[in-house]
């Protein structure tokens, strides 16, 4: 087993200028249905939420009685700091909202309004987390992270992966898939599979075809979830 907690600087990480983070995050609910999930099957699991920002997944997870961690580069900062940068990222970005609209679907949310409303239960579900259960809120920086292997049964990857493809090159996708694969010791799940326009990552065929020729199995599944036009399928890879 190996563990990569040692030697860790919490302090000089490069890229931790608050300013530089988006710190905006989706509800446990909405984690639900963009994996495709359910409480019973989460139920024993110990799982990873990676890079989990300001989501609330882990949260009311632990609420709920699950076994939940999150990671982000976000956490070397303390909670007060992300809550007050979050606040003002949703009203940033929700100020633009309006211009793009047309690039995303209104069914799971009613209107802009709605969305906000999400964004700041989520934001302010994860704040107090951090506060209550701190442990469980583990500061790292992508494409290493600090956990054993097999630490995870489940390991969860939201809009960071694919949809930054035009920012994140290839080898650095492939590099973070098998971290998350390092620690997981049955499967992770990456959504969505579209980039910020809306198409289908480029590289996404050939990495599929290098991952299943390294002898894991790979699933594209559609999910009951659409907010970014096309972004309604996520992907699993299991360990065989």
């Amino acid at each position: 087993m190996r563990d990569k907690r040692k030697g860790r600087n919490p302090v000089t990480k490069s890229g931790l200028d608050l300013e530089r983070i988006v710190f905006i995050g989706r509800t446990f609910e909405e984690y639900m249905v963009m994996f495709d999930l359910s409480i019973e099957e989460l139920q024993g699991q110990k799982v990873l939420d990676c890079p989990a920002g300001a989501c609330s997944f882990t949260a009311v997870g632990r609420q709920k009685g699950l076994d939940v961690t999150a990671c982000d580069i976000a956490y070397y900062h303390q909670a007060d700091a992300l809550a007050c940068k979050g606040k003002k990222d949703i009203e940033h970005v929700m100020e633009g909202m309006e211009k793009v609209k047309q690039d995303y679907v209104f069914n799971y949310f009613r209107d802009i309004d709605d969305l906000v409303r999400h964004r700041k239960r989520a934001l302010d579900e994860c704040a107090a987390g951090m506060k209550s259960d701190p442990e469980h809120y583990v500061p790292a920086e992508l494409p290493v992270l600090p956990f054993e292997d097999d630490e995870f049964d489940l390991v969860l990857s939201a809009h960071f992966l694919f949809t930054y493809g035009d920012r994140l090159d290839q080898s650095f996708h492939l590099d973070v898939i098998r971290e998350l694969l390092r620690v997981a010791k049955k499967e992770i799940r990456l959504f969505p599979l579209v980039d910020l326009s809306g198409k289908r990552y480029k590289h996404l065929d050939y990495m599929i075809s290098g991952l299943e020729e390294q002898g894991y199995h790979v699933e594209e599944m559609r999910v009951p979830f659409e907010f970014q036009k096309n972004a309604n399928a996520m992907m699993k890879i299991q360990k065989r």
